[in-house]
């Protein structure tokens, strides 16, 4: 299997698949391709959220703001699976996900080198289509053996941001926000364990376990599936209800 995932829309991904199904007969799987585009912090949040659901494979990932410029291109394995894209740090934390569910010691990171490639600005299907679909065809322990791949410690990786967990009060900053409009934050799920309402900022709400707790149109505080504090509003948009963006700061007490 091969996964693919991008923020391109259409029609770019069919390119990308073209290029594959030429070179393996491997069995293609979309994740998304419709990441805020040139997102790389909500694109890695949401491949470590949803990837360790996935069988191993080789995971294609572009979504590539440095496109064309000198930027690596990376192949990372990560137990039974390997992840190729752009060197800008999207790949690492569905890695160290992926390995720490594989009992994996560590990920290990290597560079793909390429030739110059048809375009300048469509290297997921220049670059990156074609090297995934190698190393499918290679397999995940063996396509470390590859002339054209060389391991290296020098990459762009990506941490999501540790909350600040005080006595009274935990300050965190939204991670991201669904399409339903949930507020995903980055403070633990067991902070809400035992409350039946907390304070968001300015704004008090009660703890719920299911949206359909409350009222329709009223906000409530939860832990979504990723295991975060989720700010939202049954059959509403969280995100406007509480006046919260992506990379806003949270009080929660």
């Amino acid at each position: 299997m091969i996964t693919l995932s991008s923020d391109f829309g259409t029609p770019y991904p069919a390119a990308m698949k073209g290029v594959m199904l030429q070179r393996t007969d491997a069995r293609l799987v979309d994740v998304a391709h419709d990441f805020p585009r040139q997102d790389v912090r909500t694109a890695a949040f949401w491949l470590r959220e949803v990837l360790p659901y996935v069988p191993p494979a080789v995971h294609l990932v572009v979504v590539d703001p440095g496109v064309g410029t000198e930027r690596a291109a990376l192949a990372v394995r990560a137990g039974d699976h390997a992840l190729v894209g752009p060197d800008n740090g999207v790949l690492l934390p569905a890695a160290r996900e992926l390995a720490e569910r594989d009992d994996a010691t560590e990920i290990e990171v290597f560079e793909v080198e390429y030739a110059d490639p048809e375009s300048s600005t469509f290297h997921g299907r220049d670059v990156f289509a074609p090297a995934a679909a190698e190393i499918h065809e290679e397999g995940v322990e063996n396509f470390h053996e590859r002339d054209d791949v060389v391991a290296t410690d020098e990459y762009e990786d990506l941490h999501f941001p540790e909350p600040e967990l005080r006595e009274n009060t935990a300050v965190g900053e939204i991670l991201v926000v669904d399409d339903f409009g949930n507020a995903v934050t980055n403070l633990p799920g067991n902070l809400l364990d035992g409350r039946e309402s907390v304070q968001v900022n300015d704004a008090q709400a009660p703890v719920a376990r299911a949206y359909a707790e409350v009222a329709p149109g009223e906000r409530l505080v939860t832990v979504g599936s990723h295991g975060n504090v989720e700010l939202a509003v049954n059959r509403g948009r969280g995100d406007e209800a509480f006046g919260l963006a992506v990379g806003d700061e949270v009080r929660v007490a």
